[in-house]
């Protein structure tokens, strides 16, 4: 089960290397009012998939280390830690609301979005002992 921690452990690397193309990518699309395309659907789609990802690997580690005999059981960091984590993936999904919407509502939106669900990773990680450092 230690595969399921490391890669949820990287994991987060691609997150943030797919969140920082798509925060600098929207930024630049609502400041200069941009038409949003499939590129820019692209990496909010990519983003929320790598959230769920991160978050489906999170899950599976949190039930196996909760449930297993040696694994620490269910600790309050462990909780607070999903807790804001699956919130974080939330946030990442809202976008998809703004389908309709003028395209420089959408990259408005979706940046706001991406910077809250990066707030609230951050916010979760370091709740963590260790924080970034792990």
């Amino acid at each position: 089960m230690n595969i399921i921690f490391i890669a949820h452990s990287h994991l987060r690397w691609l997150v943030l290397l797919v969140a920082a193309a798509a925060v600098i990518k929207f930024a630049i699309g609502w400041l200069r009012g941009g038409a949003f395309k499939g590129m820019d659907r692209g990496l909010a789609a990519g983003f929320s998939g790598a959230m769920d990802l991160q978050a489906t690997l999170g899950l599976i580690n949190l039930l196996w280390l909760g449930f297993s005999a040696d694994g620490g059981g269910f600790t309050r960091y462990r909780l607070e830690h999903a807790f804001i984590m699956i919130l974080a993936a939330v946030l990442g999904h809202l976008p998809a609301r703004w389908k309709n919407a003028a395209d420089g509502i959408r990259f408005r939106n979706t940046l706001f979005c991406i910077l809250g669900a990066l707030l609230l990773v951050y916010i979760g990680v370091a709740a963590l002992p260790g924080g970034w450092a792990r």
